[in-house]
C-alpha cells in the first residue's frame, strides 16, 4: 500500500525541482471562480440536454423520481468523497483515497477504469460536437471538425491549468445562464405567467394526465434511473481540480456543500419545467429533444438552434474537463507508481505533458474506431465504459469507510466535512448502487445487460493486471530486501577491541 500523495505544494511530488528534466510539479492556477464554476458546470452534463428525452418517453413525468433517486445517490457519494478530499486534497481523489484506504490494487484498479471511460469520453463529444459544426459549416467534414476540436482543447490543457480553468469558466458559465433562464422563462409560462403561451397545453396538469404520474407503472422509475444515471458523472471533477487550487481544503469543502442545491435545480428543476411545459407523450419530445420541444412550445424563434448551440457549449465543456480529469488521474498513476513515471513529470508551468498527450492519443484512436468501426469496436468501447460510474460511486463508500477511522486516528482535525449517520448511510449507499448494478443485468430493451457485462469484463481484466503487478512487485521489494539484510549481515560489526585500535592508529 502506497502513501496519499499531495500536489497543492510544487516540489513534494515526482516533477518537483529535484526531479532531473522534471517541471515544477501541479501549481495552484485554478482560482476560486474557475473551481465555483467547475463545480457547477461538472453536474451539467450534455447527457441532461441529449438523454433526457428517452427517459421522459420511458417513465413519463415518473422520470423526476428517477432524477431524485439518482441525484440523492450522488449527493451522498460527494459527501463521502468531499470528507477525505477535504482532509488530503489530490490530483487522484478517490483513486489516490482507494489505494490508502483499500490498498494499491484498488486504486490502480479504478484509477485506470476511470481513465478509460474519459478518454473514450472524448471521442464521444468530438464527434456530436463535430456533428453539429457540419451543419452549420457543411464545407468542413465531419472528421475535420473533430480533429479541430481535440487540437484546440489540447493546446488549452498544455499551456497551463489556468487556461484550463478559464475556458471552463466561460463554457459552464454558458450552460448554468442557459439551463436557470429555461427554468425562469418555462416556469413563468407553467403558470401562466408568460403572455403568449397555450395554456392548455402548458401547465401541471401535465404530470397527472395522459395516462398519470407513472404511465408505464412503478418499475419504470427503476429504467429510468438506468437512463439517467451516467449524465450524473462529471460531478466528482472539482475534487480532482481543488488540488491545484490555492486553498484545496475550503474549495472542496464549498463544492461538496454546495451539491445538494446544484442536482436539485439544474436537474431536477430544469426536467421538472419540461414536463410540465409538454405532455410526456408528446411526439416532439423524441423527435426533436426534450429541451428544444420545450423551448419550441414556448413560440421561441430558432429554438433548434439555440439548444444546439448549448448543446455544442456543453460538449465542449465536457470535452475540455474531461482531458483535464483523464490526464490529472494518469498523472496520479504515474506518482504511485501505477503507470509510467513520465506520466508525472510536468512542464514549467506545472502541466503534466506527457499524462495529457497520451490521453488524447488515444481520444484520437477512439475517434477513428468510431468513424471506421461504429457498430463494432467503438460500441465495444462505450458499452465497456459505461458502467465505470457506478463502480467509481461504490469505491468511494467503501474508502471511505476505511478513510474515516484512518484520518480520526491521524488527523481527526482535518475531518472538515463529514458523512452524515456514518457508517449506515455509506452502508446504505453501497447497498443501493449493487442493486443497480444488478438491476441493469435484467435490463435488456436499453441495453443494461451489455453494457453491465462487458464492462465487468474490462474491470476483471484490470483488477487481474493490479493483482499481478502487486505480486510482481511485492517479489522484488521482498527479494531487494532480502538482499539488503544479507548484505548488512556478512558485514562484520567493530567490536569495543576494533574501536580502540582505531583511536589508537588515529
Amino acid at each position: 500500500m502506497t502513501s496519499q500523495p499531495t500536489v497543492k505544494t510544487p516540489g513534494n511530488e515526482p516533477g518537483g525541482p529535484g526531479d532531473p528534466g522534471d517541471g515544477s510539479g501541479l501549481q495552484a492556477g485554478l482560482k476560486s471562480r474557475h473551481l465555483s464554476m467547475i463545480a457547477i458546470g461538472g453536474v451539467i452534463g450534455a447527457g441532461l440536454f441529449v438523454g433526457s428525452s428517452s427517459g421522459i418517453a420511458t417513465a413519463g413525468p415518473g422520470i423526476l423520481l428517477s432524477y431524485a433517486l439518482v441525484g440523492t445517490l450522488v449527493v451522498l457519494v460527494m459527501r463521502m468523497l468531499g470528507e477525505m478530499s477535504a482532509a488530503n486534497p489530490t490530483s487522484g481523489s478517490f483513486s489516490a483515497h482507494a489505494d490508502r484506504a483499500l490498498g494499491s490494487w484498488a486504486g490502480f484498479s479504478i484509477g485506470w477504469l476511470y481513465w478509460f471511460f474519459w478518454v473514450v469520453v472524448l471521442a464521444v463529444e468530438a464527434t456530436a460536437g463535430a456533428v453539429i459544426l457540419e451543419g452549420w459549416i457543411p464545407a468542413v467534414p465531419q472528421w475535420a471538425w473533430a480533429l479541430i476540436v481535440m487540437l484546440v482543447l489540447t493546446a488549452t490543457n498544455l499551456v497551463s491549468v489556468g487556461s484550463y480553468g478559464e475556458f471552463e469558466f466561460w463554457f459552464a458559465g454558458i450552460k448554468v445562464v442557459a439551463i436557470a433562464a429555461f427554468i425562469v422563462i418555462g416556469g413563468l409560462a407553467v403558470f401562466g405567467l408568460l403572455p403568449g403561451v397555450d395554456s392548455e397545453q402548458a401547465g401541471l396538469s401535465n404530470l397527472t394526465e395522459h395516462g398519470g404520474f407513472l404511465p408505464h407503472g412503478a418499475g419504470a422509475i427503476l429504467t429510468g434511473v438506468l437512463l439517467v444515471v451516467f449524465s450524473f458523472m462529471g460531478s466528482e471533477i472539482a475534487t480532482l481540480a481543488a488540488g491545484e487550487s490555492e486553498n484545496p481544503r475550503q474549495a472542496v469543502t464549498k463544492a461538496t456543500n454546495s451539491i445538494i442545491w446544484r442536482v436539485a435545480v439544474f436537474y431536477l428543476g430544469s426536467i421538472f419545467v419540461v414536463v410540465s411545459l409538454l405532455p410526456w407523450d408528446s411526439k416532439s419530445i423524441t423527435k426533436d429533444g426534450s429541451y428544444v420541444a420545450a423551448l419550441d412550445s414556448l413560440g421561441i424563434p430558432h429554438a433548434g438552434q439555440i439548444m444546439n448551440f448549448i448543446v455544442l457549449t456543453s460538449v465542449l465543456s465536457c470535452l475540455n474537463s474531461g482531458l483535464y480529469t483523464a490526464s490529472r488521474m494518469a498523472f496520479s498513476l504515474g506518482q504511485r507508481g501505477d503507470a509510467p513515471k513520465s506520466f508525472a513529470r510536468t512542464t514549467a508551468n506545472g502541466v503534466p505533458r506527457t499524462a495529457i498527450l497520451a490521453s488524447v492519443a488515444f481520444g484520437f484512436v477512439a475517434v477513428f474506431f468510431n468513424y471506421k468501426f461504429p457498430d463494432s469496436v467503438f460500441l465495444f468501447l462505450v458499452n465497456s465504459s459505461g458502467a465505470v460510474a457506478l463502480f467509481v460511486w461504490l469505491v468511494i463508500c467503501f474508502s471511505q469507510l476505511r478513510m474515516r477511522k484512518i484520518i480520526k486516528a491521524e488527523a481527526p482535525e482535518k475531518l472538515v466535512v463529514k458523512m452524515w449517520l456514518y457508517p449506515y448511510l455509506t452502508w446504505a449507499t453501497a447497498a443501493l448502487i449493487v442493486f443497480i448494478l444488478g438491476y441493469m443485468l435484467t435490463d435488456t430493451e436499453h441495453d443494461g445487460r451489455e453494457t453491465i457485462v462487458l464492462s465487468l469484463l474490462v474491470a476483471a481484466l484490470v483488477l487481474i493486471v493490479a493483482f499481478v503487478k502487486e505480486k510482481v512487485l511485492g517479489g522484488r521489494r521482498a527479494a531487494a530486501a532480502a538482499v539488503q539484510a544479507d548484505s548488512q549481515a556478512q558485514t562484520p560489526t567493530p567490536t569495543q577491541d576494533d574501536r580502540r585500535d582505531e583511536v589508537s592508529a588515529g
